[in-house]
């Protein structure tokens, strides 16, 4: 059964685990219309022609989309989505998305059953409490499913400027470094210095308060950044890799929705 929730707008939405070609299809369309069409990312010619962006990742990793039954049934109701990967799948596979980006070995030697998240995003018309707190309740079921104790990935700040972003990486590089143990570092050639602002010039609050929301999101939930970020020219974005201990996560949503969320992806 899936989860069922009426967004702001009074529709009834619902997330589950992506059950077929068409639905991914639909996944990485909405991803195209987000991410190229209206955040200025730069598609190859095949995305181009295929209006979807797409990678090698797509084919083995799980895809909880958050669905809108008005809009029609399977792909035509996609309307969120984010893309996971189990450690085990990742291994088997050969590489993770983030490690084009970061070194991750000490997440590899240390974070056990851990997951990768990204590519995460919501049409426009669905951006709002609802739709967030459905794919939240997703990941925190698929986290309970599949016993992960930690899940990492790259998260975007807007723009390639890191001037502009100055006192957001500041921030972030002051109050929510990672732990040594666990801690990935942007790869060497990637590298740009998230310490640019002296700790005593920054409003934390503030600073919070102008986070992109999906950082702050993982944020409020405990997480931590990696060391360094890296300019994203394709995306015109800024990423930094963000880390949270999944129990957080698991207690909010799943104490939020009670014995209901326990049966998202359970068919």
């Amino acid at each position: 059964m899936s989860l069922v929730e009426p967004d702001d707008a009074g529709s009834r939405l619902e997330v589950r685990l992506a059950s077929g070609d068409e639905e991914i299809r639909a996944a990485q369309a909405l991803r195209y219309r987000v991410f190229y069409e209206e955040m200025g990312a730069k598609p190859t010619d095949a995305m181009a022609a295929r209006h979807a962006d797409f990678d090698d990742f797509d084919a083995v990793c799980d895809h909880l989309l958050v669905i809108d039954p008005a809009k029609g049934r399977g792909g035509a109701g996609v309307v969120g989505t984010y893309r996971l990967m189990r450690r085990a799948i990742g291994e088997r596979f050969g590489r993770f998305y983030t490690a084009g980006e970061y070194d991750i070995s000490k997440i590899v030697a240390n974070g056990g059953q851990f997951m990768e998240l990204g590519r995460s995003c919501v049409d426009t018309r669905y951006r709002n409490r609802s739709t967030m707190n459905l794919l939240w309740a997703g990941i925190a079921s698929y986290v309970r499913e599949n016993n992960v104790d930690m899940m990492f990935g790259c998260a975007s700040l807007p723009g390639t400027d890191p001037e502009k972003l100055a006192t957001q990486l500041s921030y972030l590089y002051h109050w929510h470094l990672a732990p040594d143990p666990i801690r990935p570092c942007a790869l060497p050639h990637l590298h740009t210095d998230m310490n640019r602002v002296p700790k005593e010039r920054i409003d934390p609050r503030r600073a919070l308060a102008e986070m992109a929301p999906l950082v702050k999101g993982y944020l409020r939930l405990g997480g931590f950044v990696g060391d360094g970020a890296v300019i994203d020219h394709q995306f015109n974005t800024t990423d930094v890799c963000v880390m949270v201990k999944t129990e957080l996560v698991t207690d909010k949503y799943i104490k939020h929705y009670d014995r209901t969320a326990r049966d998202v992806l359970a068919g």
